[in-house]
């Protein structure tokens, strides 16, 4: 039984015919390749020169390694003592004599490949009983230098292949050898095998054994593998001519545990067209991983796959899968056949059945083919019940022709990679995925109905698509990883991953950014947070808008506080306003701004009004003051002298004055009222209890009703309460209640304000062309002393239709 299988080709190492590959040795090899010219600065630095003479100076100290490849033809003299590592490969030497190594006692490996060497003096080695590591690949010995290698009981890498030895037994030296660990062996002269050739290494566990036959060996005696003691066992072995050596060698390795075996060309010049299955020995090899058997190239019965847990058919373009085959691999459990041709319509076969096959599949690699429909796979894997990882990376899959897709249950995780989808593949998807990578398959759109059903998904990867936005809507609940670097998209804000709760790791580089603050402040609270973290941060970030920031690196983007935060623009904000308001506040309690604007109010008001209601005839004052005696010497000293001081001055009728003597007081009041333009009432506690000034209110109150009330004045002289008012004042409270007032002032700097509005109101003082009848007389107080004359009121109806209070 064995547990891996590997088919595929390997390319060789440089343009040599010869298999350089094949041993560890080549390894060396290249590394003096790529490191010559240091070494031999080295070589300089310690002055010496390999000459092809031999000609050499005064060796140096503390040289431990040393190179030469100048085409020497015999080993240099004079080496240093302290030498531990020569590498004396790639050079014309023919011969090794008896002293060429004898001064190197601290020998350790030694590298003799790719010469001439076609003689080995018995005792050349006898000085380097330090030695571990010798090659004499690809050499021109015509026997194996047996007693040459006696002395070297710490030999653990022994190379001796490619030679010209016809044979490939050993004897007894060999069995000595006890530390030996890896040794290769044969020629492109060994034709036959013998049964005994491998007896003296029967006892030594060797961890890798190479064995290089004739082009085509024509004789292999059963037997000669099984005293092999080894891991790991490389044949470069040519069976064009006697394919029937196969199944012996296998029948040798039977019951052996093998790590790796390796056969390479089998079939180096023919194909193999006969019907024995010469691999039915493989089931009886316990073996790791077995590479390269060319097996497609002769067997198409596939009958030993199913001892196969590990098989991988590997880059050697085939593009069809026989339906045989699928059945037979019941035990596989990793399949690899990537890097081939398969199509869509050969790997599945509409006439081929696929139920109940591939029992124990868990990972199967289908990239480097040439699929493009993702509906073609899922049919042939729907009913693998164990299949969990399925990789179709580097392929053309495009869409899905036949909706909708079956997929095994326990497919977890999908590899999409490098193919060429579009936005419908996500109508074929499996939803119970783990892992799903779409990077660089030209996708444009992400279908956000798909990761709202798959909530198992854990990691996604998008890279090297053209993704051209992150919707806000995206919810992804278990999503922990996420790699959208290398898209089209250019703003991140903090909402677009806010429905990803359990998001971790975010690759987001290499995508047009345009730095505005939704990006500035997503990643100020992703790094503040450190909950989830940008594993690509800061490489690879670049603003690309606005134009200014253009190249410039996302790390080095800081806006001011006011450009990003709209807390802090509203606090200032508020700040300001609230300061400009208390400011304006203060100004207008200091300055009485309040009362001002009120009196211009008044005083637009009243020009308006005065501007619309022209006088209809002439008067012969221009205003009536209503006053009450307690505030005589009030309207004398104050109203009275303003008012009739002015340019032009105003014409104006007081009742102590301008009354005519002998008259009834109620006639004087009536025509007086009616010779004026305006009335002015100047109101305090006094004018309510007065009944004349009811009267001189009543009266004007009549006259009012025709004239929309715009020739009547009131000043406040003390502050009244309109509801306190008697209710015989009932018009008083009416006018209080729905007109305009002017209130004298006690400060005195306010009191010039009142002024231009009464003037205002009054109007211009125009001149009058009816002089006022007879000269006004002394009668102060008259009204005041007929007070117990009054007439009553109350029974005179309203103009406008009120009942006398």
């Amino acid at each position: 039984m064995w547990s891996g299988l590997v088919f595929g080709e390997e390319n060789k190492v440089g343009g040599n015919s010869a298999s350089a590959y094949q041993h560890p040795s080549v390894f060396i090899w290249l590394a003096s390749c790529q490191c010559v010219r240091e070494l031999r600065a080295v070589w300089k630095l310690k002055q010496y020169l390999c000459a092809q003479e031999g000609d050499s100076k005064e060796p140096g100290r503390g040289l431990a390694q040393l190179f030469c490849t100048k085409a020497l033809l015999h080993v240099p003299q004079d080496l240093p003592s302290t030498l531990e590592k020569l590498d004396l490969s790639y050079n014309k030497i023919e011969q090794i004599g008896s002293a060429d190594f004898s001064s190197l006692t601290r020998l350790k490996e030694l590298d003799l490949g790719y010469n001439h060497i076609f003689s080995i003096a018995n005792d050349s080695f006898a000085s380097n009983l330090l030695l571990e590591k010798l090659s004499l690949f690809n050499n021109s010995l015509g026997e194996i230098p047996s007693l040459a290698l006696r002395p070297l009981k710490r030999l653990t890498a022994l190379s001796i292949s490619n030679n010209l030895y016809p044979r490939s037994r050993l004897d007894e030296v060999f069995s000595s050898l006890e530390n030996l660990q890896e040794f290769s062996l044969g020629g492109p002269v060994v034709y036959t095998v013998g049964s005994e050739d491998f007896v003296p290494l029967k006892d030594i566990p060797l961890k890798k054994f190479f064995l290089k036959t004739a082009s085509s060996l024509t004789e292999y005696q059963e037997g000669a593998f099984s005293k092999l003691n080894t891991t790991e066992l490389w044949c470069d072995v040519a069976l064009d001519r006697n394919p029937g050596a196969l199944p012996l060698m296998l029948r040798d390795l039977k019951g052996k545990q093998l790590h790796y075996l390796r056969f390479r060309n089998l079939f180096e010049f023919t194909y193999y067209t006969d019907s024995v299955d010469l691999f039915a020995g493989l089931a009886e090899v316990h073996v790791g991983e077995l590479n390269n058997p060319d097996i497609l190239r002769f067997d198409w019965t596939f009958t030993w796959f199913a001892g196969v847990t590990y098989l991988s058919i590997l880059n050697v373009n085939f593009n069809f899968v026989p339906c045989d085959a699928w059945g037979e691999m019941r035990n596989v459990e990793v399949l690899d056949v990537s890097n081939n041709r398969l199509l869509d319509g050969y790997i599945y076969n509409e006439g081929c059945l696929y139920q109940g096959i591939m029992p124990s599949l868990e990972h199967f690699n289908l990239s480097n083919n040439a699929l493009t429909d993702l509906s073609t796979v899922s049919k042939l894997t729907s009913s693998w019940p164990r299949l969990s990882k399925l990789d179709l990376s580097h392929n053309q899959i495009r869409n899905c022709k036949e909706l909708p897709c079956g997929w095994s249950p326990s497919l977890v995780w999908l590899d999409l990679a490098y193919n060429v989808v579009t936005m419908g593949i996500f109508q074929c998807l499996p939803t119970r995925l783990q892992f799903l990578d779409l990077s660089y398959s030209q996708l444009e759109r992400l279908e956000m109905a798909y990761f709202e059903v798959t909530v198992d998904l854990q990691e996604l990867r998008l890279s090297g698509n053209k993704i051209k936005f992150i919707p806000t809507e995206w919810r992804c609940p278990n999503l922990r990883v996420l790699a959208i670097d290398g898209n089209s998209f250019g703003v991140i804000g903090k909402g677009s991953f806010v429905n990803m709760p359990q998001l971790t790791q975010l690759k987001a580089g290499n995508n047009p950014y345009h730095c505005v603050c939704d990006l500035y402040g997503f990643l100020q609270e992703t790094l503040r947070n450190g909950k989830l973290q940008i594993v690509d941060w800061p490489s690879g970030w670049t603003c690309y808008h606005p134009e200014p920031l253009l190249d410039t690196a996302v790390i080095a983007y800081t806006p001011r506080l006011t450009q990003c935060s709209v807390m802090v623009v509203v606090a200032i904000a508020v700040s300001i306003t609230a300061t400009v308001v208390i400011a304006i506040m203060v100004l207008c309690w200091r300055f009485n701004v309040p009362w001002y604007l009120k009196a211009t109010l008044q005083v637009v008001r009243s020009k308006y009004r005065s501007g619309r209601s022209q006088p209809l005839r002439d008067f012969t004052y221009h205003a009536f003051i209503s006053y009450s005696c307690s505030d005589a010497d009030w309207v004398r000293r104050e109203l009275l002298q303003r008012l009739e001081a002015s340019t032009p001055p105003y014409r104006i009728c007081i009742h102590e004055r301008d009354f005519t003597p002998g008259r009834w007081i109620i006639d004087n009041i009536i025509e007086n009222i009616e010779n004026s333009r305006k009335i002015i009432f100047v109101l305090s506690r006094s004018f309510v209890d007065s009944d004349w000034c009811n009267y001189e209110l009543y009266f004007a109150h009549q006259r009012a009703v025709g004239m929309n009330f715009e020739d009547v004045v009131l000043v406040v002289k003390e502050a009244i309460d309109p509801q306190a008012l008697p209710n015989k004042f009932c018009r008083l409270r009416k006018m209080l209640s729905k007109r305009t007032y002017l209130e004298w002032p006690s400060e005195p700097g306010r009191q010039a304000f009142f002024w231009v509005q009464l003037t205002s109101v009054l109007g211009k003082a125009e001149v009058i062309k009816k002089d006022p009848k007879g000269d006004p007389g002394d009668v102060a107080c008259r009204k005041s002393n007929m007070a117990d004359n009054c007439l009553e009121m109350d029974t005179v109806a309203d103009a406008d239709g009120v009942p006398a209070c």
